[in-house]
């Protein structure tokens, strides 16, 4: 029963996250609450924290047996891969606007602003994978020590992942169009694979048509 709790936590989790970023659902609360439209990105990250804090604090705190436990070389492996990936995901924030991501920027700005910000940023990362924040997180969750409640989360997490990323990706197929279509057979979504991925040179030109025909189709 209790796993089964947890499963419904991280479905109810899921389900308010996306419908809350939902472009409609944004819409409305920009027509509704004009002043309150600026501070919806601030106050969605700052609930879907909130929100994620009792499903992990109970991934943790429920019992269960062992699963599997990285020991001896393993454990090194899975922790000096965990640490790379959070080096990475740091190191990946130098091409982002945080400012924007967290929600402050645009509670000095218009906040139809958000939606017409800049261009297809594709990093040194973004030229591995379509999603590296995604892809890191994958990293850290799945080099952990796994009982049955951890695992739990861990495919409700990365199910998410997936699903969400798909999202996300409609909202930018409508708006870089035949660029990010190209982005999308070129480059895996969340993990690399060999012989997929950019150079530098193709990263520039992707970006460049992006920029001059977002919506070619």
């Amino acid at each position: 029963m209790e796993l089964a709790a947890l499963a419904l936590g991280w479905l109810a989790y899921a389900a308010l996250h996306s419908l809350l970023a939902a472009q409609t659902v944004k819409a409305w609360v920009a027509r509704r609450w004009p002043t309150f439209a600026r501070g919806y990105r601030l106050a969605y990250n700052l609930l879907a924290l909130i929100l994620l804090l009792p499903l992990v604090l109970a991934s943790y705190r429920l019992p269960g047996e062992w699963l599997w436990r990285w020991t001896g070389a393993w454990a090194w492996l899975a922790n000096g891969l965990a640490l790379a990936a959070l080096a990475g995901f740091l190191l990946s924030t130098r091409w982002y606007d945080m400012k924007e991501f967290l929600g402050l920027r645009q509670l000095s700005e218009p906040a139809d602003e958000e939606l017409e910000r800049g261009g297809l940023t594709l990093s040194p990362f973004h030229r591995w994978v379509r999603h590296p924040w995604y892809g890191f997180a994958l990293v850290i969750l799945w080099t952990r020590d796994m009982n049955a409640p951890l695992l739990l989360s861990t495919l409700a997490i990365t199910l998410y992942f997936i699903v969400g990323a798909r999202l996300e990706e409609k909202k930018l197929v409508a708006r870089f169009g035949a660029a990010y279509r190209e982005y999308q057979m070129r480059v895996p979504a969340l993990l690399p694979w060999p012989g997929k991925r950019l150079t530098a040179s193709e990263a520039c030109a992707l970006m460049q048509r992006a920029r001059h025909g977002q919506h070619e189709f």
